[in-house]
């Protein structure tokens, strides 16, 4: 009986050792994960932090060397005087008109057409979302020309148009984000919902958009991110300085033989905020509308 009692805590021991060894194997490899993160991250920052140093700083400067990370004296004045030169408040005019119409038309479309596809069975209905997704395949680049002589030839250049109206065709990307969404969605709610009557429509307005809050909210921001730092758009379609957006109207800072760095980086960093903000405000929904559709990891 003894020699069994010594055995016996002799294994609880070698037990109670590997819980111990595991537990500082964990603990060491979670401080290695969060000081590489830790790294990683000052890494992305740098970028920023250097435009916010270049935004308070006197022009001559800018190219020191080596570089001047805290700015002594430190110039607030360059921010309202960005502004001025860039007319920010026009071009922010034109910016929220952009973003808010593609926003509602991209909602709008992609969220029905998601309807469809995981509420309804019809035929060719896995053939056709195939097709859909593989237009993702497509680089803008691609297509930007025929689009160009198509938007040409209804005499949509230089206007808003070719920037808002396709946003209300859909997006394959946010159509299947929300359809992965939607099937996570009892199929018994819509049943139940069509026994007292309701219609398909009502369905979609009733049920489904209000327990899809976090994936539209993130399609939400997906877009407003999207539209509000679109470049390439603006560039190819707009030719006029009173219809570019803000994201064009950094030009003002650039001139033939230099460019105002400090107003540039100023003006940049006004615009930026916008987004920041944004995100922070609707990380969680964010978030959640990312896990629950299947695209975690």
């Amino acid at each position: 009986m003894l020699l069994t009692g010594s055995i016996t805590k002799q294994r609880d021991g070698e037990k109670e050792l590997m819980k111990m060894r595991k537990s500082q194997f964990n603990l060491l490899t979670k401080i290695f994960f969060y000081i590489v993160l830790s790294g990683l991250s000052i890494g992305f920052l740098i970028p920023f932090l250097w435009m916010i140093s270049t935004a308070i700083k006197k022009p001559e400067y800018v190219w020191v060397f080596p570089p001047q990370w805290i700015p002594n004296p430190v110039v607030w004045k360059n921010f309202p005087e960005a502004l001025k030169i860039m007319n920010f408040s026009f071009h922010l005019r034109n910016t929220l008109i952009i973003t808010s119409l593609t926003m509602l038309g991209t909602l709008l479309s992609s969220s029905l057409v998601a309807y469809g596809f995981a509420m309804f069975r019809f035929k060719f209905r896995e053939v056709l979302f195939m097709l859909l997704l593989s237009t993702m395949m497509l680089p803008s680049q691609v297509t930007i020309i025929p689009l160009f002589i198509v938007f040409t030839s209804l005499r949509w250049v230089n206007t808003f148009k070719p920037l808002i109206i396709p946003s209300f065709f859909g997006s394959p990307f946010f159509i299947f984000l929300l359809r992965q969404f939607f099937l996570t969605i009892p199929r018994e709610l819509n049943e139940a919902a069509i026994i007292d009557g309701a219609g398909y429509f009502t369905i979609y307005r009733k049920i489904i958009l209000p327990l899809s809050k976090p994936a539209i909210a993130s399609v939400a921001i997906f877009q407003f991110m999207g539209a509000w730092n679109d470049f390439f758009g603006p560039l190819v379609y707009l030719n006029q300085m009173e219809k570019y957006p803000l994201s064009l109207a950094l030009y003002a800072f650039r001139g033939v033989y230099s460019t105002d760095w400090h107003y540039l980086m100023a003006a940049s960093v006004v615009i930026t905020l916008p987004c920041l903000i944004v995100f922070f405000l609707a990380q969680r929904y964010f978030i959640q509308g990312i896990t629950l559709t299947g695209m975690k990891g």
